[in-house]
This record gives structure tokens, sequence and C-alpha cells, in this order.
């Protein structure tokens, strides 16, 4: 137990990869649509590539979601209005009209056969007005149907009345009545109208949600054994729809029962597969990064991310799967890492998502394409411009890929969903957010993007400053390196504003005690002269720690603070350790020698070069090209017999190229001229 215990301590590093491998593996597979995958790829207007076609199993051609919503919308607009009639609102009529006449005639001026025979016409006219009854607000629909004693009775568009129209109404029924009195019985019943017909929106709604129940979501059937396409038949209109209705019912029952582990499986061995190959091209091509758990985590966590923002869009939003930025994906790894890596992961992610989404082969082009645009324009995101230019042309890309998809589909520019346009230009707005998430990501792994290397590269910041005050010829040597260690970066392809950054603050260490710098000293007076050697050499290798301490205190990223820790490697303080060997026979190396590490990258190795060759070209007097030429092959030579080089990933032809960078430099530096011959 205790061996097996050992082992997993040793190799906790590779225990944590195979860890996150099975747990990204799991959660990718379970944020899959529950759904088995159609064997057969087709398209509208193209052969069919396969062997005849007959129907597996008994299935219902599938409607296409656009002719549902058509009769969806047929019947919405034919619906019928449902009204109710309110027969008590009739009698309060009549019976406020029988009281203003009893109130109007009480002098006696009529008989009581005159008085009858006016309330006979009142009733008959109202009950003529109210035939139908009077609309509150007159109906809109093709159909209305009135409600009475719970007997549905539809009205045709002639007998609506509104008020107004009634009382219109009573002046023309009253335009053939001779009877005394007649007149202000018709100003009555006027004044006593009203609506009694009242819009009902829930016997409204129930009736056309009933109507809408009704639709058929099929229209036919398939039966066993029947051919539905042949080999090289064109895929038409029809036959689109029937291969679209087999596709859905054999995904529906393929993941059922048993099924359901077999697909789970596949699903589960083609991911596997997929970061498998991530897992081998960072252990081939990107080793540094292989051995960073970190880093690894990071990658894994963007490809999570974006494949779980995928899957849950085709489950819920699938007509929206192009609004998912996809694209910030490259845009981010090759921020932070390289164009090479950025556009490996892509890759992979779309075909992990492949799986997935329908028209898989024309979502992984455009996808594919996309990345690619991404990887070549996306550059110096620390320029604003860079960001908005490189997405501008990222939507292009996929709006012209959906213009070709399309007229391949359809033949024809007609039917073009224009809200696409929406979706890709959405996506383009949504990519922008790449700059914020660089900033997150930066807080959330310690990781640096150039963006805050530009920032960190201004020589007005607080920790830069404080250096040009307390050491201000460091502040100036550490300038010079910075100028020499880019333009070699620049030669050989490394990380040249890395480099920079790295070298304004390789020596901030020197502030502790800027007097023991000879850079720093003004005077003639060396502070070293009443120290013996050991105790001078400790104070030199001391900058080294000192800086790493102010740098994390000032909260300096890692891949900064490692150029203060690796910028003299392993080498000796040979000054003080020559004085040391006049004072005494047998010297401790180990208490000359500065702690390393020693360079484990291009960008470290050129600033080791850099600042040696800086720092020891103040020593020279009168320089020629000659003098310069062997000064800068002795340093490097010294530095690579001594094994500084042996981790940083540096070949010789690149360290031939960084020297020949230095010595132009310090010719340039010099101001040396051609020497004319007499």
């Amino acid at each position: 137990m205790g061996k097996t215990l050992d082992n997993v301590y040793k190799h906790q590093s590779l225990v944590y990869k195979y860890f996150l491998y099975v747990v990204s593996v799991a959660l990718i597979v379970f944020f899959f649509p529950k759904g088995g995958k159609f064997k057969y790829e087709f398209q509208k207007g193209k052969p069919w590539q396969y062997e005849n076609l007959y129907a597996p199993i008994d299935f219902s051609i599938q409607k296409t979601q656009e002719e549902i919503q058509e009769e969806q919308s047929s019947i919405k607009t034919n619906k019928t209005d449902y009204y109710t009639y309110n027969a008590s609102l009739v009698s309060k009529v009549k019976q406020e009209v029988q009281e203003g006449l009893n109130t109007v005639f009480q002098s006696g001026n009529l008989t009581s056969s005159e008085r009858q025979s006016l309330r006979n016409v009142s009733e008959e006219i109202i009950d003529e007005v109210y035939l139908h009854g009077i609309f509150q607000n007159l109906p809109q629909s093709k159909s209305t149907v009135v409600v009475k004693s719970n007997e549905a009775q539809p009205v045709s568009p002639s007998d609506y009345l509104s008020l107004e129209q009634a009382k219109k109404k009573v002046n023309e029924l009253f335009s053939d009545v001779r009877v005394d009195g007649a007149g202000r019985l018709q100003s009555l019943i006027k004044n006593s109208l009203k609506a009694n017909l009242f819009y009902d929106d829930t016997l409204t709604e129930s009736a056309l949600n009933d109507e809408l129940s009704k639709i058929s979501y099929t229209r036919g059937e398939v039966d066993q054994g029947q051919l539905i396409i042949a080999k090289g038949e064109i895929v038409e209109n029809g036959d689109f729809k029937i291969l679209n209705s087999l596709k859905d019912e054999y995904e529906s029952e393929l993941w059922m029962g048993s099924n359901y582990y077999f697909i789970l499986l596949g699903y589960t061995i083609l991911v596997a597969l997929v970061l498998i190959m991530l897992f081998l091209f960072l252990k081939r091509y990107r080793n540094d990064i292989f051995q960073n758990n970190n880093k690894v985590t990071f990658i894994f966590f963007n490809i999570l991310l974006m494949v779980i923002a995928t899957t849950l869009m085709v489950k819920h939003y699938e007509d929206f799967i192009y609004m998912v930025p996809l694209c910030i994906l490259p845009l981010i790894l090759k921020n932070f890492f390289d164009a090479r890596l950025g556009l490996f992961v892509h890759v992979l992610t779309v075909l992990i998502l492949g799986f997935v989404v329908a028209n898989s082969f024309e979502y992984i082009f455009l996808q594919i394409i996309a990345g690619i645009v991404t990887i070549l324009t996306a550059s110096e995101l620390y320029k604003r411009a860079n960001l908005f230019i490189s997405v501008g042309q990222i939507t292009l890309i996929y709006i012209v890929g959906y213009f070709a998809f399309h007229a391949i589909h359809e033949g024809n520019m007609d039917n073009i969903e224009w809200i696409l346009f929406g979706v890709f230009v959405l996506n383009g707005l949504l990519t922008l957010f790449a700059q914020p998430l660089i900033y997150m990501f930066e807080k959330l792994f310690g990781l640096v993007s150039d963006v805050s290397l530009l920032e960190l590269s201004d020589t007005n910041s607080k920790l830069l400053k404080e250096l040009s005050d307390k050491a201000p010829g460091t502040f100036h040597h550490s300038l010079q390196v910075a100028n020499l260690a880019e333009a070699a970066a620049n030669e050989i392809g490394a990380n040249a504003m890395l480099v920079r950054v790295g070298a304004l603050y390789h020596d901030i260490g020197k502030m502790e005690r800027p007097t023991y710098f000879t850079e720093n000293q003004i005077t003639n007076v060396n502070p070293h002269d009443d120290l013996p050697p050991k105790e001078s050499a400790k104070i030199i290798i001391d900058h080294v720690i000192n800086g790493i301490e102010i740098a994390r205190k000032n909260n300096l990223p890692d891949r900064v603070i490692d150029f203060i820790r690796t910028h003299h490697g392993t080498t000796l303080v040979y000054y003080f350790y020559k004085k040391q060997q006049e004072l005494e026979q047998d010297v401790d190396k180990d208490d000359f020698k500065y702690p390393g590490p020693i360079p484990f990258s291009k960008e470290t190795a050129i600033l080791m070069m850099s600042d040696a060759v800086e720092a020891a070209s103040k020593s020279l007097k009168n320089p020629t090209f000659t003098i310069i030429d062997e000064f800068v092959e002795k340093i490097v030579k010294g530095q690579m017999q001594a094994n500084q080089y042996l981790n940083a990933n540096i070949t010789l032809k690149e360290i031939e190229m960084v020297k020949k960078v230095l010595k132009l430099k310090l010719t340039n530096i010099y101001h040396l001229r051609v020497e004319y011959p007499e």
C-alpha cells in the first residue's frame, strides 16, 4: 500500500492529467443531446450516393416546421370569435322604457288603448333591435358566433350592430309607426339602448386551441420494405421530406432500451480519441505546456466551455447554433500560446461538435474556415482595431459561406433566411468578448497575454519608476538589454514582447542595495573594497532572490519572474571568485554560483546572452568591429561551455543569429564607422 501511494505521489502530475481527461470525456458525453446518429448523409438537390434505400420500419412522413406553422397561422387568421348574449340587460332596457312611458304619459293625454299600443310598439322594436344583439365592439374576424341561452348561433356580418347602428335601426323601424307619441317613444328607446354582446376571450381561446390540437403533424405513411430512393437518384423535395422523417424516427427509436448503452459507448470512444490526439500533440510538439498542469487545465476548460455552450444551443435553440462564438477559442489560445496550437485545438473541438449538430459537414466546413481566418488575421490584440478587423473578416466568412451552401442546396437565392445574417453579426459581437475573457483567464489561471505585457512594458509603471529613482544605472542597463533582446527575439521568431518585459524587470532586485553594483556608483568609492570576496559575491547573487521577492510583492506574472530567476543561470560571480582564490587555495565554487535555474526557453536564453553582452561591453576600450565580434563570441561561448542552454529549446543556428544581432546592435551603440583605406 505504501509503495502504491509513493508511486501516486511521484506521478501526481500524470495522475492529474488522467483525471482531467476522464472528467472532460464524461462531461462532454453527458451534455451531448440524447439521440442516435442517422448513418446516411444527404442533401436536397444532390444524388443519393448509397445503395437503394428501403424503409427499415413503418413510419409516418412528417410535415416540415414551416408547413405546420402555415397551418397554425391559417387557423389563427380564420378563427371564430365568441360573444356572450346578455338577456338580462335586454329586460332592463324594456323595463327602463316602460318606466319612461309611465312618466312621460302620466298626464292622461292618451287613452289606455293608445298607451297599450305604445307599449306593444316598444316591445316589438326592442325585440327587433336585440334580435342578434348589440356589440360592445364590432367583430373583426371572418366568423362570429353568439352564445345565447347556451346555444351557439352564427352571426353574419350583415347582422352586426354597434350602439350607433342600433339607434339608426330604431329610426328606420319608427318610420312606419303612426301612433300618437311615437316621436317621444323613439327618443326614449334610443336613450335606453345598451350593448349586450361581449367578447368571450376564454371561450374563443379554448375553441382556437381545440382547432390547433386537431392539426396533423404527418402527411402519410411509409410501409416497411417500401423503396424510398434508388442509388444515383436526385433527392427531390418529396424524397427529402421522407428521408428527414425516417432520420427523425430512426434517431428517436435508436436511443431506447439497450441501444442507449451502445450509443453512449460510441460517443465516449469518439470523444476519448479526439482528446487523446490533443494529449499526443502537446506531448510531441508542446512538451513545456504538457508538463504544466495549469496550462493543460486551461486548454481543456476552454474546450469544455465551447462544447457545453454549443450542445445546450443544439438542445434548446438549434436554429441559432451559429450564435455560439466558437472563434473565441483559437483567438484566446493564440493569444496565450501560439497559432499552431490554437488552430489544432479549434479543429479538434469542431470535430467533437460535428457529432451532434445538424448538417455536420456544412457546420464543420464553416467553423474550420472561420478558425483559419481567425488564426491568420488576429495578431497584436493589444491594438484595439486589430480585433475589430479580425471579427469583421470572420463574420464575412460566415455570410459568404452561408450564401454558397444555400446556392448549392436550393439552386437559387430564394428562401434565404435573413435572420441568419443577424445571427452571424451577433456571433461577431460576442467574439469581441474575447478581450474581457482574456483578462478573466489571466486572473483565474495566472497566464500572461500580450495586452498585459504591453502594460508591463510601460516605463512609467510604479515598479520601473522606483527602479529608475533608486538605481538609475541599472534602469538604463535594463533599457539597453531590452532593446538588444527584443531585436534578437524578432530575428529568430521568439516572443519579442515577452523578452522585452523580462529584460526591463530582470534586475529589479538591485534596488535593495544599488550602490553595490558598478552601474549605480557615481563616485570612485566602491563598498566592495571593505568586504571579503565571499560576502561581496553573496550580495551580488542575492539580487536574483531579492528580485523574485519584489516581483511577487508587486504581483508580476510568473512568466516575467522566470526571467529574473534564470538571467544568470548557474554561472559564477567570476570577479569575486578569482579574488577569493588569491586569498585561499581551495575555494568552494558553490559559494560563488547563482542559484539558477538555467534558461528553459528561447526567450530566457536570449535575455541571458543580451544581459551578459551589454553588461560586459561597458569594459570595452576603443572598441572596433573585430573587438566586438570576438567579445560577443567569447561571452556566448563561455555560457555554452557552462551548459547554460541545455534546457532551452534554442538551436545552434538560432544562437548564431542572436550573436549576429548583438554584434550589429553594439556596433550601432558605439557608433563605429567603416575604416576607409588611405
